[in-house]
């Protein structure tokens, strides 16, 4: 018996051990994952700067539009007033988001300083439609990756953020509020041209951050509520290739006092290239079925990103 027992503890010592393996690999896989972003980011970030924006004294929108025209007016170094500027920020965001956000994000912004400064890209093209565009393309890109990675490169969306909470502005308000003021600013001490261009460059790096953040793929989620529940299941399963799951739900279309019949809600995730697929394999099987539809940004585990688009035989 005793044996017995040392033999249990022996095997449970060894999966706690093999437990805390297993989520310390994982969690390195994770910081690295982060990290490569981190600098992926930085990199793009500093190609759109040096490479495209400075030379043609050209600004863009957030903390690192007000350095990039502080940088034009005074000739400091863009990297001062990168890591100058954004402080206030990245100490508001260690008690407000997070210690570990706000630390990735002081490496960040130390490396796009020690970049910027000491390994400058060539310039790249002298049109100035060009510059506005793949300036912030570059920049925008580096922005993204770098919210990827668990940190930020320009400080705005941090005071985004906190405004939001304490008030009844959202974070786009907020962000396209401060963004307008810079404008403002930038065609009064620069000229009006340059702050047109900057709204191009703002727009093209809002874009592109836009896309790396969401993804590629756009996916839908879907509810569908019928009486032919299963064999919607089914053609989700069998037809399309996609798993789904099945909601307990009450009618509540009824008068005081008539009984609620029960009845399921059919959920699945797919992408918006499948959404005229879905409808028709509903359509077969029950054309007044109450479909809801909703945008989601991104997925993760389950079918969706495991099992690619195939052709279907209609």
């Amino acid at each position: 018996m005793r044996i017995l027992q040392k033999d249990e503890k022996d095997v449970e010592s060894s999966e706690f051990i093999k437990a805390h393996v297993e989520e310390l690999e994982s969690e390195i896989n994770h910081e690295f994952s982060d990290f490569i972003y981190l600098i992926l980011g930085v990199l793009s970030a500093s190609f759109g700067l040096t490479g495209f924006l400075m030379p043609s004294a050209f600004i863009d929108g957030g903390v690192t539009g007000v350095s990039l025209m502080l940088n034009t007016l005074t000739g400091v170094s863009l990297s001062t007033f990168l890591v100058v500027l954004n402080l206030p920020f990245l100490i508001l965001a260690y008690f407000s988001i997070g210690k570990r956000f706000a630390i990735k994000s002081v490496i960040s912004i130390i490396l796009l300083a020690l970049v910027v400064g000491f390994f400058p890209f060539p310039q790249i093209t002298d049109d100035k439609i060009l510059i506005a565009a793949f300036g912030g393309l570059f920049l925008g890109l580096g922005i993204g990756l770098a919210i990827r990675g668990g940190g930020i490169l320009d400080g705005t969306e941090v005071l985004a953020i906190y405004i939001s909470r304490n008030s009844i502005l959202t974070v786009g308000n907020v962000i396209l509020f401060f963004n307008v003021a810079i404008f403002l600013v930038a065609a009064y001490l620069l000229s009006t041209e340059i702050a047109l261009y900057a709204i191009l460059t703002y727009f093209s790096a809002s874009k592109t951050v836009d896309f790396v953040i969401d993804g590629i793929e756009e996916f839908m989620g879907v509810n569908i509520i019928s009486d032919k529940s299963e064999e919607i299941r089914l053609a989700i399963v069998e037809k399309m290739g996609r798993g789904c799951t099945i909601f307990k739900a009450e009618n509540g279309f009824s008068k005081r006092g008539e009984p609620r019949t029960e009845t399921d809600v059919v959920f699945t995730v797919i992408t918006r290239l499948e959404m005229s697929k879905l409808k028709s394999e509903i359509n077969k099987i029950d054309s007044g079925a109450f479909i809801i539809m909703t945008s989601i940004k991104d997925t993760k585990g389950g079918m969706i990103k495991k099992k690619p688009i195939t052709k279907f035989d209609k």
